[in-house]
């Protein structure tokens, strides 16, 4: 979908391809990353929600209740208690509307692409806690946008039972076209699991169009499913039998020799 500054009309969109979503029959299902508004630091500030009570929260879990249907609801700008900064958060909910997890996004976009500075910190704060969620009898592992170049979480999550990770997104187009896919098929073929990626499409920004591409990859890291250059729902069926027969096969998380690892000494930026 494409996101940007009326909160009602993201709302009323994301209704609705939730609703499609779950005609196809999906069981789980996936909003992109800050589907209820995109804007500038200053709009972020202004209109965060707390998880309690939160507009955005409040519906996601009606729509779950209404569908039957576990949602991981992409994220949101939360507002916490007693802190200055937001959080960007993605929380799951499960079929009855209750929330079952709640991940922070552990690394903001603090980067320079395409001659555009991007500085997600000025607003806010990092989370500090990998979070593997329990949805339709699947290990989830819930992850948002930038996290994906960071492989370290995403080990993290295998190790802690993952099976399915989610990685709602709002990709810049310059590093799209280069690493979305490569980046979400090297998660799923290292770790082996399933990835579905829910992103952004179109100007969501003036001046900055959003990658889209949004994808389904299986762990042996084939695109099961990819979205056109258009707003729409994709689905695929995650196969349990799959999954454990490629982890049989060729062994390489049972093979890690975890012992052997060592954090090396922090290289200085320069």
């Amino acid at each position: 979908m494409t996101s940007r500054t009326d909160k009602a009309v993201n709302l009323e969109t994301a209704e609705r391809l939730v609703a499609q979503a779950a005609a196809t029959g999906a069981d789980i299902v996936v909003l992109p990353e800050k589907w209820n508004g995109i804007g500038d630091a200053a709009y972020y500030h202004e209109t965060a929600e707390p998880i309690g009570g939160g507009e955005s929260v409040t519906a996601m879990s009606s729509w779950a209740r209404t569908h039957g249907v576990t949602l991981v609801g992409g994220s949101i700008v939360e507002l916490r208690d007693g802190r200055d900064k937001r959080s960007n958060t993605s929380l799951v909910f499960d079929s009855d509307g209750e929330i079952v997890a709640t991940y922070r996004k552990i690394h903001l976009f603090d980067v320079e692409v395409g001659g555009v500075v991007y500085r997600e910190s000025e607003s806010e704060e990092p989370g500090d806690a990998a979070v593997v969620a329990d949805a339709e009898d699947w290990k989830v592992g819930l992850s948002v946008c930038y996290d994906v170049r960071f492989p370290e979480l995403y080990r993290i999550l295998a190790l802690e039972g993952a099976q399915l990770v989610t990685v709602p997104a709002h990709f810049t187009t310059p590093t799209g076209k280069d690493h979305w896919q490569v980046l979400l098929r090297a998660r799923a073929i290292e770790n082996q699991l399933y990835v579905a990626a829910a992103a952004q499409i179109g100007e969501t920004l003036p001046g900055k169009p959003a990658y889209g591409r949004s994808l389904i990859a299986d762990p042996w890291g084939l695109v099961l499913a990819q979205a056109p250059d258009e707003e729409t729902v994709i689905s695929a069926e995650l196969d349990r039998t799959h999954l454990e027969g490629i982890r049989a096969r060729l062994p390489s998380l049972a093979n890690r020799q975890a012992n052997a690892y060592r954090w090396p000494t922090p290289v200085a930026p320069g």
